[in-house]
């Protein structure tokens, strides 16, 4: 079922298999369709880098996984851009080093050689990481501060996981100022691009990223309409990473979402 018929303006998709790091020669026609049609519908999409995709190891793994990383990820930006996608979510990743910085090194040069002589609109997104492999990536200062010391700041975004927020502890799943306050201190919210609005199997600060249907799980509906209705989000490309419905759709949690805005 088509976005729009399920009443979505938005959707998320991997622009080649997202078990693999191979890079995909697109059809170029196909894209420009695609990009016509969601121009055409108002429909918004950002891309998914593959799950390998891991930029905090660096060269740890040897320079072949290292090269193969950095060319799966212009392959995904290039195909992005030509669908007429914002951009293309990427996480931190995690790796056991001696020194816990030179993870965060390796995620600014990784990033850098992505985007090196990159020129088009689509841009990386980090997300926030939940914390089941550690606390890498799950605050806004790092995140935020990852993004300052890149040479390419300004093709790199943000995108937030309601679920990995609260698994975290960057968000406690209510009406949490704290964090709003937070996000306009670090100027978070002002590289906000995309929010993937998902509820939590489990609970604050489980550091489990495992999601659930929204308003089923431990965030529930009313944390969720809190934050939906910020107005920081409110411009935002709002994809849904959870179960289907019955239906097979998402049509249902549209729905849902859609009956908690004011």
């Amino acid at each position: 079922m088509r976005a729009h018929d399920m009443g979505g303006t938005s959707f998320q998709y991997f622009p080649k298999n997202p078990r693999g790091l191979g890079t995909k020669a697109y059809d170029q026609t196909e894209a420009a369709r695609c990009k016509l049609y969601c121009t055409e519908h108002h429909i918004q999409s950002i891309a998914h880098s593959p799950y390998p995709t891991n930029p905090a190891v660096g060269k740890l793994k040897g320079t072949d996984l290292y090269e193969s990383m950095v060319a799966s990820l212009k392959n995904d930006l290039e195909i992005a851009e030509a669908c007429g996608s914002a951009g293309v979510v990427v996480h931190f990743g995690h790796a056991k080093t001696e020194d816990p910085l030179q993870s965060y090194r390796n995620v600014i040069q990784f990033m850098d050689e992505v985007l090196s002589g990159w020129s088009g609109k689509a841009k990386l997104l980090i997300e926030n990481q939940a914390g089941d492999h550690g606390p890498m990536g799950t605050t806004m200062e790092e995140i935020v501060q990852i993004r300052s010391l890149s040479s390419h700041a300004g093709a790199i975004g943000f995108c937030l996981d309601t679920c990995h927020a609260f698994a975290s502890g960057l968000w406690n799943g209510t009406t949490d100022d704290q964090m709003i306050q937070k996000g306009h201190d670090t100027g978070y919210w002002a590289q906000l691009i995309a929010v993937h609005v998902n509820d939590s199997k489990y609970g604050f600060r489980s550091f489990k990223d495992r999601h659930e249907r929204v308003g089923r799980g431990k965030i529930g509906v009313d944390g969720l309409s809190w934050l939906l209705n910020r107005e920081e989000l409110a411009d935002c490309i709002w994809v849904l990473e959870s179960e289907k419905g019955d239906d097979g759709s998402h049509k249902d949690d549209i729905e849902q979402i859609r009956s908690w805005l004011n």
